[in-house]
């Protein structure tokens, strides 16, 4: 209270001039004593900005925020511990791994981009520091080690992203960039590079995300620019050309015995040329692509395509996948109790998803 009481307006720059004086006071004494949470520090910047240029800049976030905490949506990604009614599991990524579990994440880019692409680089932002806790500290970190055997090794995490450029933001450099080291082997798919430039907005950082994937799967494509991402990347070649030539000669002297002189020779030269062109993969046929294997083994290959026509075992739709995999998947809920009693029995590093 003294210290707010001994706050004049006048001595206060313009942005908090009209602001609480306790709150001012509150936070001149976190500074002041080395007091630092990343939550306050957060709402501190926000009140130290002046009111209107704040309402200003974050006019444009309130209809997707009022989105992302209301109806469905806030009851999906904020759980209510507390609501006994609600049956569905609450997970984060930490069980998942441990658990070696699969998860299926439809954003509906299609109907609400906007709120597609808040989940998806908040879920990528996530990711990330998931990995940096995997590469630090393992999988196991907190948890008792069973029958004396060692940590076990980082799983291996296998992150697939379809329409990925409708989710890329900065959020998914660091993770295509660095988490490799945690486990995890990203594989996106997209139709066009310029798909992936005007999402990021940069050319260099779109750059930054192609480079750093391993393999390159490329279909038939309808842009240049998408197809030298995979031709640029291949070495010239030596062609030999064959040239046959002949030439005839009359002689002029009629006392030579020679009426005329033939030549027939073969000609060899070698040229460079790039192995694969850009039409090349334009023109490919539906089900083949070219595939460039760590960077530098080329492949051609053909996929076979797929009839359900004929197919007694294929679901007609993703609601009878979600309805096979309700019925057969195992969730490993009680795995510790599971990895417990394999332990007794003398097994080592037991699977978490039973058999």
């Amino acid at each position: 209270m003294n210290r707010a009481a001994a706050i004049n307006d006048k001595d206060l720059p313009f942005e908090l001039k009209g602001r609480s004086h306790e709150v001012i006071a509150l936070i001149r004494y976190a500074k002041d004593s080395g007091l630092y949470d990343g939550v306050a520090d957060g709402l501190r910047s926000a009140f130290e900005y002046d009111k209107k240029y704040f309402d200003k800049s974050v006019a444009s976030l309130l209809p997707l925020m009022e989105k992302l905490v209301s109806g469905q949506i806030a009851e999906l990604l904020v759980a209510n511990y507390a609501d006994s009614g609600d049956h569905r599991q609450i997970f984060d990524w930490i069980q998942v791994v441990r658990r070696k579990g699969i998860v299926y994440i439809g954003l509906d880019a299609l109907t609400d981009t906007a709120v597609s692409s808040a989940v998806g680089n908040a879920m990528f932002s996530d990711l990330v520091a998931v990995a940096g806790h995997l590469y630090k500290h393992g999988v196991d970190n907190g948890l008792p080690t069973l029958g004396g055997t060692e940590a076990t090794k980082l799983p291996v995490i296998s992150l697939h992203a379809d329409e990925f450029n409708e989710l890329i933001g900065d959020e998914f450099v660091p993770l295509i960039n660095k988490a490799g080291g945690a486990g995890f082997q990203v594989t996106a798919y997209t139709q066009t590079l310029s798909d992936i430039e005007a999402r990021i907005g940069n050319a260099a950082k779109a750059g930054q995300i192609t480079g750093n994937f391993n393999t390159t799967i490329m279909l038939r494509v309808k842009e240049e620019a998408t197809a030298e991402l995979l031709t640029k990347q291949l070495d010239l070649v030596d062609i030999m050309t064959l040239t046959a030539v002949s030439g005839v000669v009359d002689s002029s002297d009629p006392t030579s015995g020679v009426d005329y002189i033939s030549r027939n020779e073969d000609s060899l030269s070698i040229r460079e040329a790039p192995m694969l062109t850009p039409g090349d993969i334009m023109a490919l046929p539906k089900g083949q692509a070219f595939v460039l294997i760590e960077g530098g083994q080329l492949w051609k290959i053909r996929m076979p395509l797929p009839d359900a026509s004929h197919d007694p075992h294929l679901p007609a739709d993703l609601a009878g996948v979600a309805e096979a995999m309700t019925r057969k998947y195992q969730t490993g809920d009680n795995w510790w109790s599971l990895a417990d009693q394999a332990g007794k029995r003398g097994f080592v590093n037991p699977s978490p998803m039973g058999a």
